[in-house]
């Protein structure tokens, strides 16, 4: 029986991904000239994630300046950037809201129109903390991780109080695997602002790699409920033969998401290596609800012969 559930667990990651259909966001609306107030042509809508999925997906506005962008998770921001030939592009820090479509207008600014407007203040000294935090937003978009910190920590160096530069460090440190800098950074974040979850992601993973799990439980309890997160640290459990501390993280997972449906048939299997076979029959004939011909679907209609 063993063998069978570790077989079925071999593609964890892939059936992860099935729990994010209950966590996607879209985002929509129209681009337009900042100066006529028509329809731009052309335009790209670059998505990145800001946290630390390695999400980028570039996407096509039509003709008319409407544009539709779809992602499987909204629980992390996103880094947005509208560009069109002949205009300045236009970036922003992005929250999607789950299960909705965030409505999201973008006036793009012509590049004369630009350089008009900048021309009185050509004398002006930049901010460096501000060059350097843009410098390193690039690289980081640019996957260029290690210059990006670099750059992030120039920022924070000039100007201590730039909390967007603490955040962003966090997020390179963690894909460089320089968890104590990642560590280091989000606690500064959260010492200002305490509601910011991706910071408790990133301190979780950070102390988990560095081998502190008493931290990374105090920081996992701060983390809003993920049910894939949840599924995954169950599976490792079912793995390691851990069936009754695997069974309440899966209650927990399907509570998040009641439409999960692999979190119910490894919830069932459980209870059939258990013996409650009430429990197993009501669990497993949930997933085929839910999955009628779902990979695990021939194992669970043999399972539920034996659970009457």
């Amino acid at each position: 029986m063993r063998k069978t559930v570790a077989m079925c667990l071999f593609a964890i990651a892939a059936v992860a991904v099935n729990a994010f259909c209950g966590t996607e966001g879209r985002m929509s609306g129209k681009i337009t000239d900042a100066v006529t107030k028509q329809p731009v042509a052309n335009v790209s809508v670059l998505v990145v994630s800001a946290g630390e999925r390695n999400f980028r997906q570039e996407f096509k506005a039509e003709k008319d300046g409407n544009y539709r962008v779809l992602v499987i998770d909204a629980t992390i921001p996103y880094s947005v950037t509208f560009s069109a030939p002949g205009y300045q592009p236009y970036q922003e820090k992005i929250k999607l809201k789950i299960g909705e479509m965030l409505p999201k207008d973008v006036a793009l600014t012509p590049a004369s129109a630009a350089a008009a407007a900048a021309a009185p203040a050509a004398q002006a000294k930049p901010d460096p903390a501000l060059v350097a935090y843009n410098e390193g937003a690039q690289l980081y978009n640019d996957q260029k991780y290690a210059d990006a910190a670099a750059k992030f920590r120039e920022a924070v160096t000039a100007k201590p109080d730039l909390i967007a530069g603490w955040e962003a460090l966090a997020r390179a440190s963690v894909q460089t695997k320089d968890y104590p800098k990642a560590i280091d950074a989000a606690n500064k974040v959260l010492a200002v602002d305490a509601d910011q979850p991706e910071m408790y992601q990133i301190l979780y993973n950070a102390y988990l790699a560095t081998g502190d799990t008493a931290k990374a439980a105090e920081a996992k309890k701060k983390m809003p409920a993920n049910a894939a997160l949840l599924f995954n640290d169950a599976a490792k459990l079912i793995n390691s033969n851990k069936d009754s501390e695997a069974e309440p993280l899966l209650k927990q997972a399907i509570a998040v998401d009641d439409k999960f449906a692999q979190a119910y048939y490894e919830l069932g299997m459980i209870y059939v290596r258990a013996g409650k076979n009430a429990d197993a029959k009501a669990n497993l004939q949930k997933y085929l609800d839910l999955e009628p011909n779902g990979k695990d679907a021939a194992t669970a209609k043999e399972m539920l012969k034996y659970v009457k």
